[in-house]
């Protein structure tokens, strides 16, 4: 993770910079030393490159004198428009255009000495990178930026501020760790094996082995295991910073290390990209981390339900009925909606025997919401107006923004099945919200929300100052929901 150390607003003394400048705002006293320094060529740039401080806008002054490597003008828009979403983006972009520097410095400029904290989390997690498999002689140069020091008048409170950032960021960074990683590294149990190491943080981690699920009737989701030769795992994370005796928040995640599609399998093109099938498991396993790691005031648990969807001689079969933990029974028509049988069983068994204030599940479970909402937000389904809308403003907050869709026993119908108290599918029209109806028949009455990540939870290109690839989706949002609604409270 990249180093962070916040130092006096003073020039320094060559090296890479980057200044954050707003649109519409008087040059801050530091570029005026800086332009000095380096006799008129910020000044220069910035006019023939008609630069004017608008967000997301960069000029890039090389070698331009007095010792420096490069200078970075970023724009950030409008400042009555700036908040700490805002002071993060800058902060990454700053971190991804600093090229082959191994230490860097950011002068915040026009940004308000507030945000120095959210400028360096920015430049932590857009310095992010996943290099675990290149050979060291091909790790391309833009990669080596070790160090980043932000200046600020007061770089004790923002020394403070970023301490519990910086472990939500941790989080973040594991979450993107684990999406990324190919499918034959890690399997149920070698996702397991990384959970337990958090152990460490003061996470209590128990695991739910093959024996001990079928004892406690989990047949949707072994029936989603039953064709691989990777036994399937369920992990239970929980942390203990409330009251002694106050009810959980219970956080629920799809952990499919890989989805062929079992028999009903999927077409080759692209089928790769379903080693992200987990992003579910790996944000729950994210957001535990953030919470131990700032010593979060809050009891919370997470269960992850961790199988290989695989094509075998024991492989599930189409038509095949199972029996979940609930005691409700579904017939399975098409063994490529098999995450919402993970789910089945895994939300009842938090739901009976943690008896959580909430259940809050992410899964990358439909391509039917990519259609609805692009790679823009998460899908948004829940029992409770309360917890939409928390969950919602949370995401506004961070950018990991949330759209709710309709639910209604209307759906229902499309769930009936001839031989078994539901099917697994519901056909093509309303995908997302069908799943998300079946899944509402094992929470009861327990105030949940569902978050359909399958196109968020992945980015092909470079986005908000973060690089492209796995984006650890939910992690700061539910950070923020739990902070702000149950911390501070």
């Amino acid at each position: 993770m990249l180093q962070i150390s916040f130092s006096p607003e003073t020039l320094p003394d060559g090296g890479a910079l980057a200044l954050l400048l707003a649109e519409g705002q008087d040059r801050p006293a530091i570029f005026a030393e800086a332009d000095k320094a380096t006799s008129g060529a910020l000044s220069r740039a910035a006019e023939a490159d008609d630069f004017t401080g608008k967000d997301g806008t960069t000029c890039v002054v090389l070698a331009p004198g007095a010792g420096f490597s490069r200078i970075v003008l970023i724009g950030i828009g409008k400042l009555d428009a700036f908040g700490a979403k805002e002071a993060e983006a800058a902060g990454g972009v700053a971190a991804s255009v600093f090229g082959a520097q191994e230490k860097a410095t950011v002068a915040l400029g026009n940004v308000p000495q507030g945000f120095a904290a959210s400028v360096a989390q920015g430049a932590v997690l857009g310095a992010y990178h996943f290099s675990l498999y290149h050979s060291a002689p091909t790790v391309e140069k833009k990669h080596r930026l070790a160090a980043v020091s932000v200046l600020t008048a007061d770089p004790a409170a923002a020394e403070a501020a970023f301490a519990p950032l910086s472990a939500v960021a941790r989080g973040v960074i594991l979450t993107r760790d684990l999406v990324t990683e190919p499918a034959n590294v890690l399997n149920p149990e070698e996702f397991t094996a990384r959970v337990t190491t958090l152990r460490s943080l003061g996470l209590e981690v128990e695991v739910l082995e093959q024996a001990e699920m079928e004892k406690l009737g989990f047949g949707a989701l072994l029936g989603v295991a039953q064709g691989s030769a990777n036994a399937p795992r369920t992990v239970i994370m929980r942390w203990n910073g409330g009251a002694k005796d106050e009810a959980p928040l219970a956080f629920i995640g799809k952990g499919v290390t890989f989805d062929s599609g079992g028999i009903s399998i999927k077409p080759a093109a692209g089928m790769e990209e379903m080693k992200e099938d987990m992003a579910g498991a790996a944000t729950v396993t994210g957001l535990m981390t953030a919470l131990a790691g700032r010593k979060a005031k809050v009891n919370a648990v997470g269960v992850i339900g961790l199988v290989e969807n695989m094509v075998s001689g024991t492989a599930q079969r189409p038509g095949d009925v199972v029996r979940s933990a609930s005691g409700q029974t579904i017939e399975v028509l098409n063994t490529d909606a098999e995450g919402r049988l993970v789910l089945a069983d895994i939300l009842w068994y938090a739901r009976e025997r943690f008896a959580p204030k909430l259940m809050v599940d992410l899964a990358t479970l439909t391509g039917a919401i990519i259609i609805s909402l692009g790679h823009e937000y998460a899908g948004l389904f829940s029992n409770n107006d309360d917890l939409s809308a928390n969950l919602t403003a949370a995401g506004a907050a961070t950018g990991d923004k949330l759209w709710r869709l309709p639910m209604g026993a209307e759906y229902d119908a499309m769930l009936k099945s001839d031989i078994a108290d539901m099917k697994n599918i519901g056909g093509r029209p309303g995908g997302s919200i069908t799943a998300a109806q079946f899944l509402k028949r094992f929470v009861g009455e327990t105030p949940w929300a569902h978050l359909d990540i399958a196109g968020t939870a992945w980015s092909k290109t470079p986005r908000n100052g973060q690089p492209k690839g796995a984006t650890g989706f939910g992690v700061r949002l539910l950070n923020e929901f739990v902070q702000k609604n149950y911390e501070n409270a």
